[in-house]
Formats: structure tokens, sequence, C-alpha cells
């Protein structure tokens, strides 16, 4: 026989008096919040995870970048160390403008695709690849990560906090002392303010 876990939707004690009645129907509303709340977690546990391989993504990107500037650094040097009577002039110049202008392009791209571009104000700059579709750098991916791993967090934290308060509410009816109630619903808006926080972030 399978038993609940603690993530489980807790089981609410059946109503046989009007104080009982009262408690149940809390208890329902903290399930109720319990699992909004941990639906809002795993989304944000989801998106972290996205991100986290987008910026992975994103920084292999940046070292093929990388690899074909450093390749147009090389030709380019070679260029530059003959002598200009071994070689075409015009056409030694021509591949010179054209190696020396892929190398500033790749060198502007890999700043999207990697640390990223930032304004005065320190916002995001959303540069454009090739096709013309936003980059969003390595290290903006991996900050937008971080933010979703610190919503679970709390999440998580909201979450234990209900769990508790159905727990304690659960015992009121047992024990059909409203003191537990009152602990519990104390519990349980720690548990609300806390999810609110973290569907705030």
């Amino acid at each position: 026989m399978l038993r609940p876990t603690m993530a489980d939707t807790p089981e609410i004690p059946e109503a046989e008096d009007p104080f009982s009645t009262r408690v149940a129907i809390s208890i329902a509303g903290l399930a109720a919040a319990l699992s909004f709340i941990q639906n809002v977690g795993d989304n944000a546990k989801t998106d972290a995870i996205l991100k986290t391989t987008e910026a992975a993504n994103q920084w292999g990107y940046f070292q093929a970048k990388s690899i074909k500037e450093t390749a147009h650094e090389l030709e380019r040097d070679l260029l530059t160390t003959l002598a200009d009577g071994t070689v075409d002039s015009a056409k030694r110049a021509d591949l010179l403008a054209k190696y020396g202008a892929k190398i500033a392009a790749y060198k502007s791209e890999k700043a999207a695709i990697g640390p990223g571009v930032k304004d005065a104000q320190g916002n995001w700059v959303e540069k454009q690849d090739d096709q013309g579709k936003p980059i969003t750098s390595a290290v903006q991916l991996t900050e937008q990560a971080n933010h979703q791993i610190q919503i679970n967090n709390v999440c998580d934290e909201a979450s234990l906090y209900l769990q508790v308060a159905i727990i304690v509410c659960s015992v009121a009816i047992l024990v059909k002392k409203s003191w537990f109630w009152y602990a519990g619903l104390a519990i349980g808006i720690i548990g609300i303010v806390l999810g609110a926080r973290a569907w705030a972030m």
C-alpha cells in the first residue's frame, strides 16, 4: 500500500461540528494555496533548467566564434609578415581588409553571445544575430536561471510552512483545541506571504 508523502495533497479530516467545519474549510484553503505555490515553484525550476541549457549553448556558440576569430587572426598575421615582393600587394591588402572585418565582426558577436552588452544604466542590450534574431547572452541567461532557482527555493519554503499549517489545523480537529487552529493559521499565513513573495519575484 502506498503511503502519502509530504508533497501529496493532504487529506482533509471529516468535520463533525461547527468548529471542525471552520477548521476543515481553512485546511482546504491552505491546501489550495499549497498547490498553487508548488506549481509556481515547479515552473520556476523548469525555467531554471531551460535557461541553464540555453546558457551552455550560448557558451558553445561563443567558443565557435572564438575559434573562427583565432583562425582569421592567424591568417592575417601570416599575410602581414610576408614581404611585399613575394605576394600580390593588392591581393594582400584586400585579404587583410577582409580578415580584419571578419575579426571585428567576431569580436562584436562574441561580446553579445558570451558576456553580453549593457547600456549606461546597466540594462541588457539585445543585439541581433546574422538572421536578425535577438541574442540573449550566456551571462544574462545564467542570471535568469539563478533568479528562477531563487523563486523555486522560496516556493519550497512556503510549501513547507503550508504543509505544517495543514497538519497543525488537522490536529485542532482531533483535539478540539482552538489554539491549535490559530497556530496553524498563523503558520499558514507565513507560507502564503512567502508564496506571494515568490510570485512577485
